[in-house]
């Protein structure tokens, strides 16, 4: 049927999880629940959250993204 999302949230979990390994979004995790997204875990620079977000939101049956993630910088010293 035109216009109805067919994809379930478990399908649309495992897309987001691929494409968050080859993005380089290792310690992120991500949980869906209507098409909403929602990401968390850490990473350690400001710079990797926008390409996280921005490939998960491209995912056709993706709504809405939540970051939730938390910057971890490495302390050095």
């Amino acid at each position: 049927m035109f216009g109805q999302d067919k994809t379930t949230d478990k399908e649309l979990l495992k897309t987001v999880n691929k494409r968050l390994q080859r993005g380089g979004g290792g310690a992120v995790t991500a949980e869906v629940q209507g098409g909403t997204v929602t990401l968390k875990g850490k990473i350690q620079y400001e710079a990797q959250r926008r390409p996280l977000t921005k490939i998960v939101s491209s995912i056709a049956g993706v709504r809405r993204v939540i970051d939730q993630v938390q910057l971890t910088p490495i302390r050095r010293g």
